[in-house]
């Protein structure tokens, strides 16, 4: 498959590790994508509902495919959302490309954007109301669950699908926006400071649109979610676009995946042959990565 060039993509809400992430719709559209700049806005793995017992191959495999692209070289921002606050004890750690933040600025083609997941203006997630919150998003994920089962049965009927668990997360959100609309305040603030786009997550609505008052006006975009909307920001021809996955757009969308743990006999391998050589000398380490039959006498 030729991949896409695209100069930055934002993804957030893919939520792995539960029944109701898309994670094969969503590495079919990694493995179609040449980012320069890749931003995961929040609740990757979903921490709050993680179970040793449910990953899937699929949802490991787009893991691999956010590691390849750092390994490429390609800069890749993990900004922390509710379900993943576990990581926020983590704040500012880099490594090689990977960098974990709970908020940035972009800066680019001369326009300012404010990147973050969300919640932080949503009092929905805090206190008391994060137990709550958890114990929704549960039923949340075992509605996505029965509502594909139950979709797979009505195409086979030949009637048309429906979107129960949509519907139920919607009216949950509406519900919620009306006691606290962070996302209002997250807007009025990206216009105070004056902020050219407002990005965010967390609410599973995919968006772009102008907002203006008093003060001046910004663009706000919401990334959407890979649970039932499937959709991401990309960046490309100094525009902004929301990007919707659609199966027909493949040619080949990914069916099996195969990922094998490593066998005792290669483990054994690469631990008596180690690729990597560590030198300490006058005070500093220096580490260089050599085959150990080239340095070993």
């Amino acid at each position: 498959m030729k991949r896409r060039n695209i100069d930055i993509v934002v993804i957030s809400d893919t939520h792995l590790g539960t029944f109701g992430s898309s994670a094969r719709e969503l590495l079919t559209y990694l493995r179609s994508i040449q980012p320069k700049l890749l931003i995961l806005n929040g609740d990757i793995v979903d921490i709050w509902q993680f179970n040793k017992y449910y990953f899937p191959d699929e949802h490991t495999a787009v893991l691999q495919e956010f590691i390849e692209f750092a390994n490429q070289g390609i800069p890749t921002y993990h900004l922390t959302g509710n379900h993943d606050d576990l990581l926020r004890r983590y704040t500012d750690f880099s490594f090689s490309n990977i960098h974990l933040v709970d908020s940035l600025l972009l800066e680019v083609d001369g326009k300012t954007a404010w990147v973050f997941h969300g919640d932080a203006f949503d009092h929905s997630v805090g206190g008391f109301a994060k137990l709550l919150a958890q114990f929704g998003g549960r039923l949340y994920d075992w509605s996505i669950f029965f509502n594909r089962q139950l979709n797979k049965l009505l195409r086979k009927l030949g009637l048309k699908p429906v979107y129960i668990s949509k519907k139920i997360k919607d009216s949950v959100k509406s519900a919620v926006k009306k006691m606290n609309d962070f996302e209002q305040k997250g807007i009025d603030i990206g216009i105070e400071k004056g902020y050219d786009y407002v990005i965010c997550g967390h609410v599973h609505r995919p968006t772009i649109k102008k907002h203006t008052n008093q003060n001046g006006s910004t663009i706000y975009m919401n990334s959407g979610d890979w649970m039932e909307n499937l959709t991401c920001l990309e960046y490309s021809d100094k525009k902004w676009t929301l990007y919707k996955y659609k199966e027909e757009d493949y040619a080949n969308p990914i069916q099996n995946i195969d990922i094998e743990d490593m066998s005792m006999k290669e483990l054994g391998e690469k631990t008596i042959h180690p690729k990597t050589k560590i030198i300490f000398k006058d005070g500093k380490i220096v580490p260089t990565k050599n085959s150990m039959n080239e340095f070993v006498k």
